[in-house]
């Protein structure tokens, strides 16, 4: 490839002081997927409206150097979506088959580094329409006396939607209205859920019983259907009514089958039964046939509430509920009470000692329970009381009271509970009082105050009980509000011992056990506690720094270790390259340094530094080097491509900063590799590089490519040092102006993506791409047009809205994509359409990409041109690359809508004969100012017509020469 000198290139002053080029992340949302119409809601909000079930894909696009990050968040909508817990990191968004709840606002935020992030938003409004709910609500009410009565009829109408849906009633085919008659009354009424639509039918005539329908409508928004639900109303409509075949209370033994019938006695029309299981699921040992609920072998989980209703929409749901217990019994648990009025804790002769007794069982209130003392059955008298129900322990729990305990009241005692006459065996605990029944009293072992285990083993905490009867212990933690690592805030185990498997970091701090208050005597809990230390590796910072400096110059490594236990360095190892470093022994503290005292290439590469705190390794790892970092391509300038005079050749100008230039040594030239996307073979060349600063745009001509190749392009600084790090990119022709045929380069703005298009973020607002359909239907009268050029609702065109917030001189502008320089004259046409009293200006730009943007107008119109299309066509002669700016400006009120359509762009001349300039009056010649004038003057259609750059014309001199 043919070597190329560089440019250095100072877009904008600040260029040249070094930090110009850096720009700040912009952001602008776009939509590609499937919306139903994008508009402005207010004067900021933009809303992207959907049909629930589509598919939402909005894009990101951003400018800035260096090119800056996107995220998206979202806010609004409900509070388990997912999305907002988390985050897109991607400049496109899509979301397959979106829901109601996905609704909201979403935020694209764009970042580089340089300024303020970049915040865009966009509402997403998802609409939708449920199926419609009809039920029907009586109310009889004596009004005079016995001798009549008067009957009304509610049908109410509810539905989900979005929009509000709009309601139709109808009788028959006859559609009804509020207060057609005096026996029909349609209204709305409050605190509803969804949108509800009541027909009340006061009085009920016999020319009222008759088939009803309610139709819900959204307008056909989004393609969305028109949906209906039909009711017969009969004198024989009737809510639905219910018995069961058992009691409210069913209980039954465990492996019964049983079947519970729920009948209909009325309902008009036939309801419909459905069995419900709560709190949970229906069991999988059940079958529900019609009414009829049958359960095989039932289980102690299948007890619970089983609900039947009937429903017909008439009145309110007919409900019968059966509360099925399956008998069960478990946790059988005694406590010894001392004497409590002596405020005693232990047992002594003269005394009063109650013992208590409990299950756990269902239904808890048929437990029986039986004494026994030393075999045989306690028989009650003045010094032996038994009681069911004390107010102190929980429901249907049985007590022995012993009066004046008496050496003959030593002896074992035994608690039975039983169901009588069921077949669930009986539950029992025995409990030995004797003068060796004592208080318990807890203590940790001598040197299992502090366990100390590492991470990842087995733990086992002790407490030693001692008392007769011994009680369970039961465990918690002491230091922090966490659970178990069981996941219960407590734990009992009955030998004192908690066993813990594969320990963590975060089980690390204070237990505590105490006595269990059953199965034990009830006096104040017994406690103690034992410290959990658990070490693990060391924590270090960094885990990988990559550090850059120039040759000779000196850098120190630090590796600290954040956390650990023990929080100390044992060891700290150091290698280069692999290699053992020796190092004099350091002080024990939390980090470890190594200096290297000078950056050479000998000493530049992976520096690894190896902690230890006697239970672990953990490493930090530094790459050392004098390379220079990466190249930063500049995107933001639209593809600065050169089309050469041969057809087969262009030239691409290559852009690009330098990161952090003055970390190392200078760069002293860039290696460029350039290789045709479709071979292997690399064209390599170097550009020298005279001086350099940060935020200093760099300049490369690519020659000879070859049209429409693409290319991979890798750059990459060089120092003293050596090669730095690498950037790439792929170059691509674009030459969208290449058809002879006008036709085929036409903009009908029938796509979403306006064919390249992009809204001015400069301008006060934004052109609207809109068709007969989606237009405001509140939309001005006597001013835009009616459909697109077309005249079919369904074809689009571009819009500016001239009522508020819009003021006079506000301008929208709507800006092409960028087109390469294949041709000496281009033909600009395109079809307008300003029809009302306040209609200001529309212009026609031509952008000239150099190394500065130049917008020069070259034609324009103003006033009202009447409620019709017409087409105008403009000649350009660009000299280098170009866009074309469409600029709506705001006249003096809001009747000044305008709209353009069917732009086309092709080579060559317009449609329109030339004349030479010396034969048109008031032609003012422009080429002292420099710039290379046409001598051919085109005449347009309509409006002052502004040759790009040579001369203008007027209305009335263009007139003159039609003429």
């Amino acid at each position: 490839m043919e070597r190329v000198c560089l440019v250095f290139l100072a877009l904008v002053p600040a260029c040249i002081r070094g930090q110009g080029v850096y720009a700040p992340a912009q952001a602008q949302i776009i939509h590609a997927g499937q919306a139903c119409v994008v508009k402005e809601d207010n004067i900021s909000e933009r809303v992207y409206t959907i049909r629930e079930g589509d598919t939402l894909v909005l894009q990101c696009l951003v400018t800035g150097h260096p090119r800056p990050q996107v995220r998206w968040t979202k806010t609004a909508g409900s509070a388990s979506d997912k999305f907002q817990e988390t985050s897109v990191f991607n400049e496109t968004l899509r979301i397959e088959k979106i829901q109601r709840l996905q609704g909201g606002r979403y935020y694209c935020k764009a970042e580089n580094g340089v300024g303020v992030p970049a915040i865009k938003s966009i509402r997403v409004d998802v609409q939708y329409l449920d199926e419609p709910v009809l039920t029907i609500h009586q109310t009889i009410s004596d009004v005079r006396g016995s001798f009549y009565q008067e009957k009304t009829v509610f049908l109410r109408c509810t539905v989900n939607s979005n929009p509000p849906a709009r309601f139709i009633w109808k009788r028959g085919a006859e559609t009804l209205s509020h207060s057609q008659d005096n026996g029909v009354d349609i209204y709305e009424p409050l605190y509803t859920q969804g949108e509800t639509k009541v027909l009340k039918l006061k009085n009920l005539r016999p020319q009222d019983y008759a088939s009803y329908t309610c139709q819900v409508s959204v307008r056909n928004v989004c393609g969305i259907p028109d949906k209906s639900i039909t009711f017969q109303l009969t004198n024989t409509t009737a809510p639905p009514a219910l018995k069961l075949s058992v009691n409210e209370t069913l209980v039954v033994n465990p492996g019964d089958n049983i079947t519970i019938q729920c009948s209909l006695t009325g309902g008009d029309p036939l309801p419909e039964v459905v069995w419900s299981h709560s709190p949970s699921p229906m069991p999988q040992n059940s079958l529900v046939q019609g009414g009829n609920l049958t359960i095989w072998r039932i289980h102690v989980e299948d007890s619970g509430y089983y609900n039947c209703t009937a429903i017909n929409n008439v009145g309110n749901p007919a409900k019968k509920t059966v509360n099925l217990l399956v008998r069960s019994m478990k946790n059988v648990t005694f406590q010894i009470t001392p004497d409590v009025i002596k405020e005693s804790e232990s047992i002594q002769l003269g005394q009063d000692l109650k013992l208590s007794c409990h299950v756990d069982a269902v239904p808890q209130e048929k437990v029986f329970y039986f004494w026994y003392k030393n075999g045989k059955p306690a028989r009650m008298s003045d010094r032996l009381l038994i009681t069911r129900n004390d107010p102190e322990l929980p429901p249907v729990t049985s007590s022995m009271e012993i009066i004046d305990l008496r050496f003959s009241d030593y002896g074992t005692y035994l608690c039975v509970a039983s169901f009588q006459g069921a077949p669930i065996p009986d539950l029992s605990v025995e409990v030995n009082i004797s003068s060796e029944t004592v208080p318990p009293t807890i203590s940790v072992p001598k040197g299992q105050s502090t366990i100390t285990v590492r991470e990842g083993s087995r733990a086992e905490l002790q407490c030693e009980v001692r008392g007769k009867p011994k009680p369970p212990i039961i465990w918690s933690r002491v230091d922090k509000e966490a659970p178990m690592p069981s996941g219960t805030m407590t734990e009992e185990t009955y030998d004192g011992k908690l066993r813990l498997e594969s320990v963590n970091r975060e089980m690390s701090g204070t237990y505590k056990c105490q006595t269990a208050r059953y199965n034990g005597f009830n006096i104040r809990p017994r406690e103690a506690m034992v410290q959990l230390n658990i070490q693990f590796p060391p924590v270090v910072e960094p885990t990988f720094q990559d550090i850059r400096q120039g040759l000779g110059r000196s850098v120190t490594l630090r590796c600290t270790m954040l956390k650990g236990s023990p929080m100390k360095v044992a060891t700290a190892v150091w290698r280069f390259n692999g290699n053992l470093l020796t190092l004099p022994p350091a002080e024990q503290q939390d980090y470890s340094e190594l200096k290297v005292d000078s950056v050479s290439r000998d000493t530049s590469g992976s520096y690894e530094c190896s902690v230890s705190n006697d239970v672990g390794v953990s490493t930090c790892l530094f790459q050392v080097s004098a390379k220079a970092y990466n190249p930063e391509f500049y995107y933001d300038t639209p593809n600065p491509t050169l089309s050469q005079k041969q057809s087969k050749n262009y030239s691409y100008i290559l852009q690009w900063t330098q990161k952090e230039p003055d970390a190392v040594d200078p760069i002293l030239r860039y290696r460029l590799e350039v290789r045709p996307l479709s071979q292997r073979n690399t064209i390599q060349t170097f550009i020298p590089v005279q001086k350099m600063e940060k935020g200093l745009l760099l300049e490369h001509v690519l020659p000879n490519l070859k049209v429409p190749q693409s290319y991979e392009v890798r750059l990459t600084p060089i120092t003293s040092f050596g090669a730095g790090d690498m950037a790439s990119r792929i170059i691509q022709y674009l030459e969208p102006i290449n058809s002879p045929s006008p036709a085929d380069n036409t903009c009908h703005f029938e796509d979403e993506k306006i064919c390249g298009f992009m809204q001015d973020r400069m301008d006060n607002f934004d052109w609207t791409r809109q068709n007969a359909q989606t237009q405001n239907p509140k939309r001005t009268v006597n001013t835009g047009p009616p459909t697109d050029i077309s005249g079919t609702k369904d074809g689009y065109y571009m819009f500016i809205e001239a009522s508020r917030p819009r003021v006079e001189g506000d301008k929208a502008r709507l800006i092409s994509p960028l087109y390469n320089i294949t041709a000496k004259y281009y033909c600009v046409s395109f079809y307008y359409h300003m029809y009302g009293k306040h209609i200001g200006s529309l212009n026609l730009l031509v952008r000239v990409k150099n190394k500065r943007a130049i917008d020069t107008q070259v034609w324009s119109l103003s006033g009202n041109r009447g409620n019709k299309w017409q087409q105008v066509h403009v000649p350009i002669n660009p000299p280098g690359p170009f866009q074309i700016i469409f600029e709506g400006v705001r006249g003096t009120n809001y009747e000044g809508d305008i709209a353009i359509d069917d732009v086309t762009l092709k080579k060559g001349d317009c449609p329109r004969k030339p004349i030479g300039p010396n034969k048109a009056p008031g032609v003012t010649d422009r080429t002292s100012s420099g710039q290379n004038c046409d001598p051919l003057l085109w005449a347009s259609e309509q409006g002052d017509f502004i040759h790009p750059f040579c001369f203008k014309v007027t209305k009335a001199s263009r007139n003159n020469m039609l003429t």
